[in-house]
């Protein structure tokens, strides 16, 4: 039995074990166990300890190790994923708006990437700087985009694309008065600070 916890802390919830998923999940991935911890902050120690069971690991852990190897933190919990449809038909596209925004669902729920059809009207989100763990792509379908990414600014055209790493300062807004239509695929869903923001900037800004 565990001591008991200071009077008035609650006990942090025990996690399933994970040792039998996460050393098969890494050699699925093709990771040697240096490869891995080194990509996930650990050492190599650490990561074998937790395939192992000689260690339990957080939840940031989780994260971290299921993005590295593609998958979810479900799978690396050894849940069983409900079934999802490989096809999404157009009428089931609800839209949802946030901060201006309209949201169309183009992917199934749960995957370890988003997938999302996007109506951005004009003067809208335009002054957040966004920065989060993931990566993020884009395709202009109708309008004009502007991207700006670090200190570079871009005006992408209808068919243009980027495809780039979150950690990059970015910006998204639309170019022309009518709005933009655009295909965006990210991996938010895998970390924590997916809503992390750092609003306005004040650099320099090179036009590409």
């Amino acid at each position: 039995m565990s001591p008991a916890s200071p009077e008035g802390t609650p006990e942090p919830p025990e996690l399933p074990a994970v040792a039998p998923q996460l050393r098969a999940l890494r050699r699925r991935a093709s990771l040697t166990l240096e490869a891995a911890a080194g990509s996930a902050g650990l050492s190599p120690a650490h990561l074998s300890r937790l395939e192992t069971g000689q260690r339990q690991p957080s939840l940031p852990m989780l994260l971290g190790l299921a993005r590295i190897y593609g998958t979810t933190v479900s799978e690396l919990l050894g849940e069983t994923p409900a079934d999802r449809d490989a096809v999404v038909r157009s009428a089931a596209m609800e839209p949802t708006e946030a901060g201006g925004w309209t949201y169309f669902q183009a992917g199934s729920p749960g995957r370890a990437m988003q997938s999302l059809r996007v109506h951005v009207p004009y003067g809208t989100q335009g002054d957040i700087v966004r920065v989060h763990p993931g990566e993020e792509w884009l395709y202009v379908l109708e309008g004009r985009l502007k991207l700006r990414l670090g200190d570079t600014s871009y005006r992408l055209e209808p068919g243009d694309s980027a495809h780039f790493d979150s950690l990059t300062p970015h910006r998204i807004a639309a170019a022309d008065r009518s709005g933009a239509e655009l295909l965006f695929v990210h991996t938010l869903l895998q970390s924590p600070t997916a809503a992390l923001c750092l609003g306005p900037a004040s650099a320099p800004i090179r036009e590409v």
